[in-house]
């Protein structure tokens, strides 16, 4: 069998991990490196969820756990949502998974059907839309400016739901924008979700990482106990590699999610998931609110140093670790000229049209995840680089 399936054909190769891939080679043959591209912070996992992991490794704890995950953990989840957010959970709604992809995968395995639509903002993440993809649905894209945060709004929602349209999926934090909507606005999108007769998915990975005016971390379960809830521990509590998340769902669909998981996946990672028991004490909330400390410093050098280069910053980002910055000024083919950074300056940023089509080769993401002297030596690189580049590209 020599050909592909059409699905696979369909779904975009995500550019940043080529760009990764170029840096990594670069810096392989002698080359210093600054790293913007990905979505990891220089940060490791904080030590006591280390040690609550080698803790259950020691104790041979390595056998399968339930498909939904941890009862502890799970019962752990919920009662973090009642403390932080004051939202009263049952711990039967919260499903582990291997990560946010892994809850994403169900989601959409259980919600879609082939030729349904899962509405989504352009920009987005785009590993989004190819879930719907991989199983016969489609991402609706509906192209969303700076003067709505470049999110989906319950106009959108009006204007674009169709017959085919079975949910929308907004993030908050979001990536690549890290915009952020507020309790208000969530709700005004629930309404309009359910009037239509769907589901409105919300991606929290990022909730804890807010900044500035945004205030204190929110989700959608304020304000619409109905609303699906996609989350990770990779982002706030710092766990990538360990590859857990968790989705919060309506009760009628929990049974679901447990045959699926017991197919698709068997089980969430155990030693990952007594790792995270260990995540949700006072000395690690400490830990982590000393890294969101110095993500937001990191954010606000870049809001000043990046305008005084020529990029522009139309929304001001209020979580995640991003910047998602107007580089019309220097380029209309964002992967040219993020490529092309790389090999003269060393600098590794991502190309909007990672993100989506709108506007997306006149884009660029800056990640903040590197210390905050490696930041001012890229800003630098790119000032001593983009006079010759512009130069150059006029004549």
């Amino acid at each position: 069998m020599s050909s592909t399936s059409q699905r696979s054909r369909e779904i975009r190769p995500f550019q940043v991990m080529a760009i990764l891939a170029e840096a990594q080679a670069l810096q392989a043959a002698g080359k210093d490196i600054i790293h913007m591209e990905v979505g990891e912070p220089d940060f490791s996992t904080p030590e006591p969820i280390m040690e609550a992991g080698v803790a259950a490794l020691q104790a041979g704890r390595t056998g399968y756990t339930p498909a939904l995950g941890l009862p502890e953990l799970r019962e752990k989840i919920a009662q973090y949502y009642d403390t932080r957010f004051g939202v009263a959970l049952s711990p039967e709604r919260v499903v582990l998974t291997p990560g946010a992809s892994g809850a994403l995968l169900l989601l959409t395995a259980a919600r879609l059907n082939p030729g349904d639509n899962l509405m989504l903002a352009d920009p987005g993440y785009p590993c989004n839309r190819h879930f719907a993809r991989v199983f016969e649905a489609h991402g609706q894209l509906i192209p969303a400016g700076p003067e709505q945060k470049y999110q989906l709004t319950a106009q959108d929602v009006n204007d674009h739901w169709h017959a085919k349209t079975r949910a929308a999926l907004v993030a908050t934090p979001a990536n690549p924008t890290g915009t952020v909507l507020s309790l208000p606005e969530l709700a005004e999108l629930s309404d309009a979700v359910t009037q239509q007769g769907g589901e409105l998915w919300v991606d929290e990975i990022y909730q804890g990482l807010n900044y500035g005016s945004s205030g204190s971390a929110e989700t959608v379960l304020s304000v619409a106990d109905d609303a699906v809830v996609l989350n990770s521990f990779s982002k706030f509590f710092g766990m990538t590699g360990w590859r857990l998340g968790w989705t919060i769902v309506p009760d009628d669909l929990v049974p679901t999610m447990d045959t699926l998981a017991q197919n698709l996946f068997l089980a969430p990672p155990t030693p990952a998931q007594y790792a995270a028991l260990g995540a949700f004490t006072p000395e690690v909330m400490a830990i982590l609110e000393e890294r969101r400390q110095i993500l937001e410093r990191r954010r606000d050098y870049l809001l000043t140093a990046l305008p005084e280069l020529g990029f522009k910053i139309h929304v001001v980002p209020e979580g995640a670790f991003y910047v998602y910055a107007d580089a019309s000024q220097f380029t209309q083919d964002s992967l040219a000229f993020c490529s092309r950074v790389l090999r003269e300056t060393g600098v590794a940023i991502t190309p909007g049209i990672d993100f989506g089509d709108h506007r997306a080769r006149e884009h660029v993401r800056f990640a903040f995840t590197t210390e905050l002297s490696r930041l001012k030596e890229a800003m630098a690189r790119l000032a001593d680089w983009l006079p010759a580049y512009c130069r150059e590209e006029a004549e």
